[in-house]
């Protein structure tokens, strides 16, 4: 099982950013995929998670509004966005498959700086 995550990248407070999880090793389909952040110095955050198909998902309320996840099943890829950064959403994105009791495999995660 591998979750291959896109690089890091740097936005500017009021845009949006786009991470993926490219999953390989097993069927995508069969696992939810959670998204977890962790700002510099906290502890790991759960932001929700996107069943592949049929794309049913659950987000955490504090991201409810400005965070979107979704799924290519064409290409076993998870992705979220997340629009209206502000400094605050500074973190390391990570994925992982959820397999009900928990997360098994994570992604190395992606840094996300908001900065001007």
């Amino acid at each position: 099982v591998q979750l291959v995550q896109s690089g890091a990248e740097l936005r500017n407070p009021g845009a949006s950013v786009k991470v993926s999880c490219k999953a390989s090793g097993y069927t995508f389909t069969g696992y939810y995929i959670d998204w977890v952040r962790q700002a510099p110095g906290q502890g790991l955050e759960w932001m929700g998670r996107i069943d592949p198909e049929p794309g049913v998902t659950k987000y955490a309320q504090k991201f409810q509004g400005r965070v979107t996840f979704t799924a290519d099943t064409s290409t076993s890829t998870a992705y979220v966005e997340l629009s209206s950064l502000r400094s605050e959403d500074t973190a390391v994105y990570y994925c992982a498959r959820d397999i009900g009791i928990g997360m098994d495999h994570w992604g190395k995660g992606t840094l996300v700086t908001v900065s001007s």
